[in-house]
């Protein structure tokens, strides 16, 4: 196909392949942690790190990903104030992150809009080779950590006190979780946009979830779903010239409103056959 022989879309797919490789293990642990928003808190974080960049004329993946850490670990400080009401630090470090980003975009008199709504809705022809060497990186970095430390995850996620009880760095743990949520929202952030970006982490986690029994099938089962969905996103959004993060997001629910029918339909006609 023509598409294939275009750089861009080599890059594109070559970084959605990584993307669905780490998005069904991130989303699975955000979702056990009752953390979903927290992805799109720092989703929209992150505009501030990319309206510094363009202010500062230096590359925005890069203050983009100091920003998201910085407030990743703000928000695990925040969190341990408002223990009962963890909600409250996601709403905070939101409002905190859109009125930043708002104020240094108005300080830009370089016309940057152009820049900006790629960062906000994604744009597959951004797509750097640097920014897919860094996938590679976090990939790596991502699946190393899971097997060796998956076992004193699972405690920290379903009983954070037994964690503590147990002597397992907890606030350590917790902290470098959300810096890698950021670092992983900073580097897939300009290929499917900061307003979508923490759908593309939840959904495939969320669909799979429906489907398989354990949490090792879960990641599993995510990978091809989160496969299908970016491949045919990125496909769909070069033919028709739609923004890929909408796009992927999309196709996505599709597959979960396809899931969630299949699934009545199965569990319903099980029941209606005579034993």
């Amino acid at each position: 196909m023509e598409m294939f022989l275009y750089g861009f879309m080599q890059r594109a797919f070559q970084a959605s392949f990584l993307i669905s490789l780490i998005a069904p293990m991130l989303g699975l642990f955000l979702i056990l942690r009752r953390q979903s928003l927290m992805a799109d808190t720092l989703a929209h974080v992150s505009l501030a790190g990319v309206a510094l960049g363009l202010l500062v004329s230096i590359n925005p993946t890069w203050t983009n990903m100091l920003m998201v850490v910085a407030i990743a670990i703000l928000l695990e400080y925040v969190r341990m104030l408002y223990r009962s009401y963890s909600e409250v630090s996601i709403a905070i470090l939101m409002s905190a992150g859109m009125a930043l980003a708002l104020f240094l975009m108005s300080l830009n008199q370089g016309g940057t809009t152009l820049n900006i709504n790629q960062f906000l809705f994604g744009s597959i022809v951004t797509i750097s080779q640097e920014q897919v060497w860094m996938l590679y990186i976090l990939a790596a970095i991502l699946f190393t950590l899971y097997f060796v430390f998956r076992k004193a995850m699972y405690v920290l996620i379903f009983d954070e006190e037994t964690a503590f009880t147990a002597g397992l760095p907890v606030k350590t743990m917790s902290i470098l979780f959300n810096v890698l949520i950021g670092v992983t929202i900073a580097v897939i952030m300009p290929i499917v946009g900061s307003l979508l970006v923490s759908a593309i982490l939840i959904l495939p986690a969320a669909i799979s979830m429906r489907i398989s029994r354990s949490f090792a099938s879960t990641i599993l089962i995510g990978i091809p779903i989160a496969l299908t969905g970016m491949l045919s996103g990125l496909v769909t959004s070069y033919e028709f010239g739609t923004p890929p993060g909408a796009t992927i997001t999309l196709i996505l629910i599709i597959i979960f409103t396809l899931t969630i029918v299949l699934k009545r339909l199965f569990s319903f006609k099980y029941k209606r056959e005579p034993v």
